[in-house]
């Protein structure tokens, strides 16, 4: 697996799946755990890049690194180092053009799902 990783400041970078490499079984799984799903909701709200920190999960800090290592190896999210902080940004761009319409659905789903369960 070929991997395009932003160069960070420092020379920390993380490995990203180039466009191409994304699949989509991988993408289906990374949404499927819902913890992971929730992130990528707040990540889409936000419309902008969020610290690791910008998400209170319910959960131990290797837990949380984790989640974002599922999203990221999926091709669901890039993170980059900003300093001592890193940034998550989804890759809708990418991911609308291998699968058109896909994260808009499933986003649109999880809402209404959280209305009807009263989340």
């Amino acid at each position: 697996m070929s991997t395009a990783a932003p160069q960070a400041a420092g020379g920390r970078a993380l490995a990203h799946p180039a466009r191409e490499e994304i699949r989509l079984e991988g993408v289906l799984h990374a949404l499927s755990d819902p913890m992971r799903l929730a992130i990528v909701r707040e990540m889409a709200a936000a419309e902008t890049a969020l610290s690791c920190s910008a998400f209170a999960l319910p959960v131990t800090k290797s837990t949380s690194t984790h989640h974002f290592r599922v999203l990221r190896e999926a091709g669901v999210i890039e993170q980059v180092y900003r300093g001592t902080a890193k940034l998550n940004g989804l890759r809708r761009g990418d991911l609308d053009v291998l699968f058109p319409g896909l994260l808009d659905s499933v986003l649109d789903a999880a809402g209404r799902q959280a209305d009807r369960l009263g989340e």
